[in-house]
């Protein structure tokens, strides 16, 4: 089969791999029909996180069931299902209290699992699902191609996206700020509105994004940074500092302005894969009285969650991806996203 590997920096190929199989009785072999590449497949390509050795990627995707194993009783061949990001069992303790991400049995796309089998990354044509029933949602058929950009973005951006307002907080009424305009702060965006937002200011410098910020519920702009943003910030909402506040990057800055938009007593939902920060500013967070609520999302748990309204058509997260690839352009979908000529790419199997 076909799949993308990561040599290292800047270089991402399509290579052959041998077929996904079933190697345990809890997995299900999947063909992909779409995948995508994520930002923060970026800080791999672009050498920020070292690579040793070439690495499968990808950890978004949809598909169809083509083998189940023995013990897996939720799904069936030919069934259509959405994958979240990483795998879980569903029934461990972190699983049942809403924490999927932390499974004790569970394993990530392109690293081993708790057997020690490498899982492929999701990036290529096929892929084994271990835990399958624990970690794919059916999608009840049959399934419009129209509708395969909002499925897809369930996988991470929009449950990301969602989880950034519920850790931050978001009620109706709340005054909102997110930082960050790639995929996940877009969705974000129409996180804080299907919450009942009563302001949400999108801090984007880019066109394109502001526009579909807009188109998502954002009901203003802020292009500048630092102390001139959260000025901004301030002058937008009458004088006061937003209630809530999406971070959606994960560095030190995206985190300062955070800090500095949000509120006396006011919340952060922190869901940025985070680099380059050392350490919590613990002394502004305790003066401020500051709640950041940080973390993965619960992708598996999000996902049927926003299920019923990306198939009533109310829910369109899939308008973040502005671009569609084949498999074998996959590296030119990387540099695209790379130089920020797309929002977020999708791959078409």
């Amino acid at each position: 089969m076909l799949a993308t590997v990561l040599h290292g920096k800047g270089d991402v190929r399509v290579e052959e791999r041998p077929n996904a199989a079933l190697l345990t009785p809890t997995d299900a072999v999947v063909r992909v029909v779409a995948a995508c590449v994520c930002g923060s497949d970026l800080w791999a390509y672009r050498g920020i996180t070292k690579v040793d050795e070439p690495r499968l990627v990808g950890h978004e995707f949809v598909g169809i069931v083509e083998q189940v194993g023995r013990a897996v009783q939720n799904l069936a061949v030919g069934d259509f299902v959405v994958s979240p990001f990483n795998i879980s069992d569903g029934t461990c303790e972190a699983c049942c209290d809403g924490v999927p991400t932390a499974c004790e049995h569970g394993a990530f796309f392109g690293r081993a699992d708790e057997h020690g089998h490498l899982v492929s990354g999701c990036q290529g044509q096929y892929v084994r699902v271990p835990l399958a029933d624990g970690t794919l949602v059916v999608v009840p058929g049959p399934v419009d191609d129209a509708l395969i950009p909002h499925l897809l973005a369930l996988s991470d951006v929009m449950s990301t996206g969602h989880h950034a307002a519920v850790r931050g907080g978001v009620t109706p009424g709340s005054t909102v700020v997110v930082v960050g305009d790639g995929a996940v702060g877009l969705c974000a965006v129409l996180s804080a509105k299907r919450a009942g937002a009563d302001r949400i200011i999108a801090m984007s410098r880019h066109a394109d994004r502001q526009r579909l910020a807009i188109e998502f519920g954002a009901t203003d702009v802020v292009a500048e940074r630092g102390t001139a943003g959260a000025k901004r910030v301030r002058e937008l909402l009458g004088g006061k500092l937003a209630d809530c506040v999406l971070e959606a990057v994960g560095t030190k800055e995206s985190l300062d302005q955070a800090i500095a938009s949000v509120r006396v007593g006011g919340r952060i939902g922190f869901v940025g894969m985070p680099y380059g920060i050392p350490e919590l500013p613990y002394e502004t967070l305790f003066w401020k009285n500051l709640t950041v609520g940080a973390g993965a999302a619960a992708a598996r748990d999000y996902i049927e969650e926003l299920l019923p309204e990306v198939l009533s058509g109310s829910l369109q997260p899939g308008k973040v991806f502005d671009a569609e690839y084949a498999l074998t352009d996959i590296a030119q979908a990387y540099r695209d996203m790379d130089e920020r000529r797309t929002i977020k790419a999708l791959i078409r199997l």
